[in-house]
This record gives C-alpha cells, sequence and structure tokens, in this order.
C-alpha cells in the first residue's frame, strides 16, 4: 500500500472505500466499530490561561468544547472519516485481530507482506519466528496509519513483557529498527506501555534515549505521578473504568477519600494527575479516555486530550449553541488552577517500585491486571491466526 504523505485522511478515505466493521474479542470496547485511533498528539488547541467563556462565533458544542481540549474520536470506521477524521492512531494485537478476521481490509496486504518476510521465514524456533511475524504486522500496518494521519501512531508493546524492564526496551528499540527500514521517522512514534513499575522505568529509559512513550492502564494518582516523574509523553487514564470500580467494589482508600470528597473518583484522578503535572513542570501531556458521555467531557475540559466515543461526538456536532449560553462551557482544569492544588507530602515522594505498589490500591491493581489480561489474550489469538496462515498463498 502506497499513499502520498500529502493525501488528506478526508479524502483519501471517501465513500468509495468499503465499509468495514470489526468484532473485537477479549471485552474489546466499542465491539462494533473499526479502529481504535487513541488520538494524541497534534498541537493542543487550548488556551494557556484561565478562560470561562468563548467567542460568539462557534456554533456547536463540539466547536466550543475543542476551544479548551482536543477531542479526538475514540473508534473510527471509514464511513466516519469525513466527518470525524482521525489526528493520529493507535496499531494494536486488537487491530491486527480485525484485520486478520476480514480479509479485504485495506490492511492485510500489510499483514501479507509481514508473514512474506524472510528474515522471519528463516527462524527455526517457531515461538521466535511468530514475534517476528507479530512484529512486522505492526510495524506494516502501523506505516499505512502514518500515511493517513497527521500525528503520531502509538504502538502496543507486547504486554507479556509488562513485567520486564529490558524486555520492553529490547522490544521499542526493535519496532523502531523496523519502521527506520519503512521510513517512518522517530517523531512520527509513540509506544504504548503499560504502567506497571517495570513499564515506568522502561519508559524513563526509552525517554531519555529520545524515544516517545505512552503510558497507559493508569488508574491510581501513584501510578500517574511516576508516570510523570519518568517523563512519559503521554499518560492515559480510563475515567469510565475507574468509575465502575466504585460502584461496584468497595475497600480502595483512594476512591473512597474522593466519593468522601463529593468527587466522581474517575474524573477526580484526572484532574489530580492533571494538576500534578503542571504545578510541577512534568512535560507529560494527560489523556482521558473512557469518557462516557458529555457531562464526562464537560468536567474535563482543559486536560490535553479527550477521547470520546462517537455518539458523543454526533451529539455535540449536532447540538447549536446560542450566543447566550456561552457561560456554559468553562475550562475546568488549568495551570492556574493546577497551582493552587495542595499535595499531601506522602503525594510528593520521589516515586520508587516499593512505594508504588505500597500506594496501588486494590482498584487500580486489578483493574490493572484486567487490561493486561485483556492484552495478553489477544496478543497469543494473533500469533495462533498467523500460525494457521503461514506461510500465506501466492508468496
Amino acid at each position: 500500500m502506497s499513499l502520498s504523505l500529502q493525501s488528506s485522511p478526508s479524502s483519501f478515505l471517501s465513500s468509495s472505500l468499503p465499509k468495514l466493521r470489526l468484532g473485537f474479542a477479549n471485552g474489546c470496547p466499542s465491539s462494533s466499530l473499526l479502529f481504535k485511533f487513541n488520538a494524541s498528539f497534534p498541537a493542543i488547541r487550548a488556551s494557556s490561561g484561565f478562560s470561562s467563556s468563548l467567542d460568539t462565533g462557534l456554533r456547536t458544542e463540539l466547536d466550543a468544547v475543542s476551544t479548551f481540549s482536543e477531542i479526538v474520536p475514540d473508534t473510527v470506521i471509514f464511513d466516519d472519516f469525513e466527518k470525524f477524521p482521525p489526528t493520529a492512531a493507535t496499531v494494536s494485537s486488537s487491530l491486527l485481530l480485525g484485520i486478520l478476521s476480514l480479509p479485504d481490509t485495506i490492511f492485510r496486504n500489510a499483514v501479507d507482506l509481514a508473514l512474506a518476510d524472510s528474515t522471519c521465514s528463516r527462524l527455526d524456533n517457531p515461538e521466535l519466528r511468530l514475534a517476528c511475524f507479530f512484529n512486522k504486522a505492526l510495524v506494516n500496518v502501523g506505516g499505512d496509519l502514518a500515511k493517513l494521519v497527521p500525528g503520531r501512531v502509538s504502538t502496543e508493546v507486547d504486554a507479556r513483557l509488562a513485567y520486564d524492564t529490558h524486555g520492553i526496551i529490547r522490544r521499542v528499540h526493535d519496532l523502531l529498527k523496523l519502521y527506520n527500514e519503512i521510513d517512518v521517522p522517530p517523531e512520527r512514534l509513540l509506544f504504548k506501555i503499560p504502567s506497571t513499575w517495570q513499564g515506568i522505568e522502561a519508559s524513563r529509559l526509552l525517554e531519555s534515549e529520545g524515544i516517545q512513550t505512552h503510558l497507559t492502564f493508569v488508574y491510581s494518582f501513584a501510578q500517574a505521578a511516576a508516570a510523570a516523574q519518568a517523563g512519559a509523553s503521554v499518560i492515559q487514564i480510563f475515567v469510565g473504568r475507574v468509575r465502575d470500580w466504585a460502584r461496584n467494589h468497595s475497600g480502595d482508600p483512594e476512591i473512597e477519600a474522593a466519593i468522601q470528597r463529593g468527587e466522581d473518583p474517575g474524573l477526580g484522578l484526572v484532574t489530580k494527575a492533571y494538576n500534578y503535572i503542571h504545578k510541577y513542570g512534568h512535560k507529560s501531556k494527560l489523556m482521558a479516555a473512557a469518557v462516557r458521555n458529555k457531562q464526562d467531557l464537560f468536567s474535563l475540559l482543559g486536560v490535553d486530550y479527550i477521547i470520546a466515543p462517537l455518539k458523543i461526538l454526533q451529539s455535540l456536532k449536532e447540538s447549536i449553541t446560542a450566543p447566550d449560553e456561552k457561560y456554559s462551557y468553562i475550562r475546568r482544569l488549568s495551570p492556574q488552577s493546577a497551582a493552587n492544588h495542595d499535595f499531601t507530602a506522602e503525594e510528593l515522594t520521589k516515586w520508587d517500585q516499593l512505594s508504588l505498589a505500597s500506594a496501588m490500591g486494590p482498584a487500580s491493581m486489578q483493574l490493572l491486571a484486567a487490561g493486561l489480561e485483556g492484552y495478553v489474550n489477544q496478543a497469543n489469538r494473533v500469533e495462533e491466526l498467523l500460525d494457521k496462515i503461514w506461510p500465506p498463498p501466492n508468496v
């Protein structure tokens, strides 16, 4: 697949392309939609100062909220590219599962080329051969996505390495080498790493090399603060998943403290992490994901990135704002408000493996474990499918 970098996503991905829907297993959210384009990463449109009103020229709620934060689609199918063109993309095991289940996708050729790679094919060890095919497929699809979006492509690092710092680093170096072979420069790339202590430490070391990292599965303030201290480029918090845990469980001190303050625990975690990052000058950008409704989104205005489902984006786009309603949109998070947030001495610790483990409560431990289990199951399933179809026909 060869596309010009000058081709805009909306012009290339027109209605002439086949409509494509993927069904992802293992509890992947939004299973009826196609790609997870986890956003990131163009310039933020939010103003740097505190603001409580908008220009009267804005016409829709989507226009209004986009003044404060970068609002990006959580999932995209081809029919939605023109309405909500993705600004960046994530290539993951769940995406590969979808491509492998639908042989007529525009990305299937990228996977077939990976299976035809002579370097991988010559490996006698079946496990090493499958791992090689897996990496090649991720990078080939990531390279195609880099031609379709103006922002960065985040590549999932194998969750089976989540507790192996040096294994994560080696894998990222391997992926970078493969991306270099297809002329995708490092500045167009992020590497998505689970926020175990080993993942956070890998992020620190990779960022010291100038390699951009995207830490995911953050469900506690301790994880967010440790990730910020590590210098992660992007930190991703799942608002709705934290809230869901709080509704069905008890016994997590951090969540119970938020509830006693009258806060939603998911929204409160994003706010606290944002305030920490900005008050203490960390470079990390904060991404709020698993946003469930418009009120969630309104409560997070000012955070760097908000990942919104298509149904929310559609509602925002269809809702017209009258000039006398402009006061309704308030920047909830700002560097100025962050400066006024007080942190305890325990929260300002220099995080290490022991302090992180002690600070993570049952919510973050269980949610992290569940996320890792889903990613591992998907990776195993991808390798099973690759093994079944190798060698590909006509190669």
